[in-house]
C-alpha cells in the first residue's frame, strides 16, 4: 500500500476541526515558527504523519473544510504527486508540473503566508 506523508500544524485548525481519516503519527513537536505580524502564534504543534493513499482524496476535503482561512496551509505527498491545502482550496499536481506548482505559491502568497513559510518541497 503507498503511503502520503506530511505535516500539519495543530494551530491551523478551526474549532470544531474534526480530522477522521486513518493517520499514521510519526512525530509531534512543537517549534517556534509563527510570525505574529501575519496573525500565527509564536509558537507551533506540528503533526508529522502517513495515510494511505486510499484515504488522501478525503483527507484533502477535510483539511480544506478544517483549516483556518489565511495564511495556513497543510501539504503532503506521495513520490508523484503532491497536495497542498488551504481553507476551501486543494491544489494537487504531479510533482513536476511546475504550472501548477506556481499555482499553489501564488494562491499562498495571495491568502497571506509568510514567505518563509512557502517552503514546500516538490
Amino acid at each position: 500500500m503507498e503511503m502520503v506523508t506530511g505535516t500539519l500544524v495543530v494551530e491551523s485548525l478551526t474549532s470544531g476541526a474534526d480530522i477522521s481519516v486513518p493517520l499514521t503519527v510519526q512525530r509531534i513537536h512543537r517549534v517556534p515558527a509563527g510570525v505574529v505580524e501575519a496573525g500565527q502564534p509564536p509558537e507551533w504543534t506540528l503533526i508529522d504523519f502517513a495515510c494511505s493513499d486510499e484515504h488522501v482524496d478525503e483527507l484533502a476535503a477535510q483539511l480544506a473544510r478544517s483549516l483556518a482561512s489565511g495564511p495556513w496551509y497543510a501539504d503532503y505527498a506521495d513520490e508523484q504527486v503532491k497536495w497542498v491545502i488551504f481553507a476551501g482550496k486543494v491544489f494537487r499536481y504531479t510533482r513536476a508540473d511546475t504550472a501548477a506548482h506556481e499555482e499553489a505559491l501564488a494562491f499562498a502568497r495571495q491568502a497571506g503566508v509568510p514567505e518563509a513559510q512557502i517552503d514546500w518541497p516538490r
